[in-house]
């Protein structure tokens, strides 16, 4: 019994680091969109959208087979919980990112993003991402812990670019409503972050029982 769902519980884990790939991807692809102008990568955000949603369909369906066929017990029924919780938040970064990807095909804010720390901001999201699923993964406390302590960086990051941006509000002949655009897709990619700080709060949760306050 003990063997199979070890077995089941490996799945689950592969299955969880390729929907925090798809995350991972659908960050890059809207970051892309924006600063490089690109329609293509903006347009193919939906399509992946249909990715994420079905693996995390994929997800709650091997959850659940877990919970009523194997009654898993104490830290193993954490695990499987938490696996729960953390693929709604992962699909919300996956919805965030269509976001940011839409505003881009529907504004001019793409020629005022080179202004502002927008790529920064956006890898620094991407890597708490992937830093909370393989803290799920390799069962690391630590590492969870340290996605939840560098959102402080993110929250930097948008402070930065909305002080930019309120400057730049100033500027004779500057198209404010694209500007208002830019500090919008920094607000979805906070969120992310929030996101991201979340799944490391289910992953310590996981591993100790207890969710830190801060996640």
């Amino acid at each position: 019994m003990r063997m199979q769902f070890d077995e089941q519980l490996a799945i689950l884990k592969r299955e969880m680091i390729t929907m925090g790939m798809l995350c991972e991807h659908a960050i890059s692809e809207a970051a892309g969109a924006l600063l490089d102008h690109d329609m293509k990568m903006a347009n193919a955000l939906p399509e992946q959208m249909e990715d994420i949603n079905r693996k995390e369909r994929e997800i709650e369906n091997i959850c659940l087979r877990l919970l009523l066929q194997q009654q898993p017990v104490a830290r193993d029924l954490r695990t499987v919980s938490s696996a729960l919780k953390m693929v709604t938040d992962m699909e919300r970064v996956g919805d965030q990112s269509a976001d940011i990807a839409e505003i881009v095909t529907m504004s001019h804010s793409s020629e005022y993003a080179s202004s502002i720390p927008i790529r920064d901001m956006s890898e620094a999201v991407k890597k708490m991402v992937g830093n909370s699923i393989d803290a799920f993964v390799k069962e690391d406390e630590n590492l969870a812990k340290y996605v939840v302590e560098y959102d402080d960086t993110v929250d930097g990051y948008f402070d930065v670019v909305k002080n930019k941006l309120i400057e730049m509000l100033k500027t004779p002949g500057v198209d404010g409503e694209a500007i208002m655009d830019l500090l919008m897709i920094a607000k979805y990619f906070e969120r992310i972050g929030d996101h991201a700080v979340n799944i490391a709060g289910w992953v310590i949760f996981s591993i100790t029982g207890q969710r830190p306050a801060d996640a």
